[in-house]
């Protein structure tokens, strides 16, 4: 009697069990439900599109010649890392990404610095900081290569007239450093992206921390690199990461400024190129694919660092 009174709550408890799994798979798949058509949408408009590209890069097809269309294997990615075209490109893209990085996040660093202060109007002087990356980068390629850099009116040739009067130099700034009127421009777009993060980064330091160093003796240099930087490391680190993945993708200033001319062809560009004036379509898909792997290496390490920073903050 009491064998069998002791084995029924046992019963019991396994009998609602079940019962209670499955409420709570119902539950799941319930609050899931509504977000598998934008699911579905998101795979149907960005991986079919890429495994079509990645099947591409394996064939022979270009489109004046239509007959040889065939299996290539990984003959076009060899003609990828081969091709002195391709070389150039990539070396073009590595040197336009680092340049533009870098320089935006010693501006960044400097400008988060300063309006990291109080001072009046701090509020308008960040919104108006800010207005350089929320410009479609058509129109902000546009506005340097008119506004700025043109010889015959621009604002850069006014300003040497104002200052040296009619004999100053008017050059031609994309025509006679066309690789730096384009960093320049990406430079003006993207100091307002890197600012952001490390102002955000600056504002969670322990201030505490910072006030009881100062009352011990140490000097701003002092604060700023042995304490201010390696707070700020992540967040460097972080900027670095998103600033080159965007970067290494760009398009619109390089087509937009110089056309892809005067040895300014990157690799999205190129395989513009490729694809659009040779036609090559499988030499374009492979390049592509090459573009692709390299970005998802850098956003890996975005991601990495990104968790590990939330990880920081959370402890």
């Amino acid at each position: 009697m009491s064998s069998s009174t002791a084995t029924r709550p046992r019963t019991d408890q396994v009998g609602d069990a079940g019962p209670s799994r499955a409420l709570k798979r119902s539950g799941d798949w319930a609050r899931r439900a509504p977000l598998l058509p934008a699911l579905i949408f998101v795979i149907l408009m960005t991986q079919l599109p890429f495994v079509a590209t990645l099947v591409i890069s394996f064939m022979n097809w270009n489109a004046y010649y239509p007959d040889e269309r065939g299996f290539a294997g990984f003959d076009n990615f060899a003609r990828v890392f081969t091709d002195t075209n391709t070389r150039q490109a990539v070396v073009v893209t590595i040197v336009l990404t680092l340049s533009v990085v870098i320089v935006s996040l010693l501006l960044g660093l400097g400008i988060a610095l300063l309006l990291d202060r109080k001072f009046r109007g701090r509020g308008v002087v960040r919104t108006m900081m800010i207005t350089p990356f929320l410009i479609v980068p058509v129109a902000a390629a546009l506005l340097w290569k008119h506004a700025l850099y043109n010889p015959e009116y621009g604002l850069f040739n006014g300003l040497l007239k104002g200052v040296f009067g009619d004999n100053a130099p008017q050059p031609d700034w994309i025509t006679n450093t066309p690789l730096a009127a384009i960093v320049a421009a990406l430079v003006w777009q993207w100091t307002p992206f890197m600012m952001l993060i490390l102002l955000a980064g600056l504002q969670s330091r322990p201030l505490d921390v910072v006030e009881a160093a100062r009352i011990d003796g140490a000097s701003g240099w002092q604060i700023f690199t042995n304490m201010t930087l390696p707070h700020l490391r992540q967040y460097i680190e972080l900027s670095a990461l998103l600033g080159a993945i965007y970067v290494v993708q760009n398009f619109d200033h390089v087509f937009t400024i110089t056309s892809g001319g005067l040895g300014t062809a990157n690799l999205p560009y190129f395989i513009y190129q490729t694809f659009y004036t040779a036609q090559d379509y499988g030499r374009a898909s492979a390049a592509g694919v090459v573009v692709v792997i390299g970005t998802i290496l850098i956003a890996t390490a975005a991601l990495r660092t990104a968790f590990s920073l939330f990880k920081e903050e959370s402890r």
